[in-house]
């Protein structure tokens, strides 16, 4: 099983990193941390997060930060489509 960012969860994660490096950079660290912890577990346990109103979609929290990794999984991949602080509009892959 292998791991793939779309180009907007990639400018998402690197949105949220640099936000928060700005005003630490050991939080931040500790937040990237956290996500690659979470994208490992999907690679082991692809059906592990919540379903959402699409079928193709899952969520995933990242607590106890307050972030949500928005993925797909097929037989050989998980495609992470985006990551967004919880207090923003909801994701629509559309």
């Amino acid at each position: 099983m292998k791991l793939r960012y779309t180009l907007p969860a990639l400018a998402e994660l690197a949105d949220i990193l640099d936000y928060i490096a700005a005003r630490s950079p050991t939080g931040a660290a500790n937040v990237q941390a956290r996500l690659k912890a979470i994208t490992e577990l999907l690679l082991q346990h692809p059906r592990i997060g919540s379903p959402t109103d699409d079928p193709t979609i899952r969520r995933m929290t990242t607590l106890p930060y307050p972030y949500l990794i928005f993925y797909g999984a097929t037989d050989d991949e998980i495609i992470i489509h985006t990551i967004r602080h919880g207090a923003r509009e909801p994701f629509s892959p559309t």
